[in-house]
């Protein structure tokens, strides 16, 4: 059957998911129906435009063009849910960039080993997963620590006074905040094979790839996924902590 009216068929899924909603009176109905449309609009727009950037001749300007602004969009929305207060989404930006740039370039060139280095079926989809990650990841991280430290003021000004430096004061809620923010990808790779089978794998076996190489494939992305977490979780929660003391190392609150 075709790819296309294959999609067009999935939609009976979201229909019955609206008949369910309605039925039990969850109040979903217009939620369902709004991501459905916005999730057809975005993956049609990001065809179109993959299959300008995939068709030859290949430039690496628009490839790296792509990438940025997937980068842009995603430091934007780490902001966003994080606070909005805080000045931070220029070092959300330089931290995925940094973590980007060195995941993707060891992958790329170590592991893979391209004939171009900037081929975009492999340079797109590694620097999404990466960036995918960061989100949920950085989000985590970000937020756990802005919260810890806006609700223990008081202990941390008490390790200030005492002569503590900014950095030993929140050195226990930064590191509970990288952790949350890691643990996830740990427990996801604890359990892989076991309880689940990660999306791309199982979209490649759909797809009729063999399935050792899927699993080769998979294990490359969940190695460079559980390193950019942390180093972008570690990028992150030092740009917050810095945003929460002055020039005289005096907590701000915000």
């Amino acid at each position: 059957m075709n790819l296309a009216i294959q999609a067009v068929w999935a939609i009976g899924l979201i229909l019955a998911a609206f008949a369910i909603s309605s039925w039990q009176r969850l109040g979903l109905e217009g939620s369902l129906i709004l991501a459905a449309g916005r999730a057809i609009l975005q993956l049609s727009v990001v065809g179109y435009v993959l299959a300008v950037v995939f068709a030859p001749p290949q430039s690496p300007f628009l490839i790296l063009f792509v990438i940025g602004v997937l980068l842009l969009i995603s430091a934007i929305v780490t902001r966003n849910r994080i606070s909005q207060k805080l000045p931070i989404l220029p070092w959300l930006i330089g931290s995925f960039l940094i973590t980007t740039i060195v995941t993707v370039v060891y992958v790329q060139l170590i592991v893979v080993q391209p004939q171009t280095w900037y081929e975009p079926r492999f340079l797109i989809p590694l620097g999404a997963i990466v960036l995918s990650q960061a989100i949920n990841t950085a989000t985590i991280s970000g937020e756990r620590l802005f919260t810890a430290l806006n609700s223990n003021v008081l202990e941390i000004e008490t390790h200030l006074s005492l002569g503590a430096s900014p950095k030993q004061a929140i050195a226990q809620y930064r590191k509970d905040a990288v952790r949350a923010g890691v643990l996830p990808v740990i427990n996801a790779m604890s359990i892989v094979g076991l309880a689940t089978l990660p999306e791309l794998l199982s979209g490649q076996l759909l797809g009729g790839a063999d399935p050792i190489s899927a699993i080769a494939l998979q294990i490359v992305v969940l190695f460079m996924v559980a390193f950019s977490t942390i180093l972008v979780t570690l990028l992150v929660t030092y740009g917050i902590s810095q945003q929460f003391f002055n020039s005289q190392a005096q907590l701000i609150r915000w």
